[in-house]
């Protein structure tokens, strides 16, 4: 495993909730990053619950993190070691109770 997949590895083994995305938690850099942050809100989930890996300022995570979860896109939002999606399926999951119930939140 390469260090950086191992980098990877434990970010989301040792936090319960994680969220690969452009930017941080207060200042998101793009529009699905942002929307990621506020479902996560809209879940209960306070801000600083959450551990965020800003891509933008490593692009060996930034590359690594899509090979890690065999998933093209960012944000990826991991909940305790499993992988859960971007924001799409965060949206879908939000919207039929399926996150919440994932975060520990209903």
């Amino acid at each position: 495993m390469s260090d950086t997949q191992q980098r990877i590895s434990e970010l989301v083994k040792n936090n319960e909730v994680v969220l690969f995305m452009k930017g941080t938690a207060s200042f998101p850099m793009c529009g699905f990053s942002g929307r990621a942050i506020q479902i996560l809100k809209a879940c209960g989930v306070e801000t600083k619950g959450i551990t965020t890996v800003n891509v933008l300022e490593d692009d060996a995570i930034r590359q690594g993190i899509k090979e890690f979860s065999n998933w093209p896109t960012i944000p990826q939002l991991y909940v305790k070691g499993e992988f859960i999606g971007g924001s799409d399926i965060m949206m879908d999951m939000y919207e039929s109770g399926e996150l919440k119930q994932a975060l520990g939140k209903d």
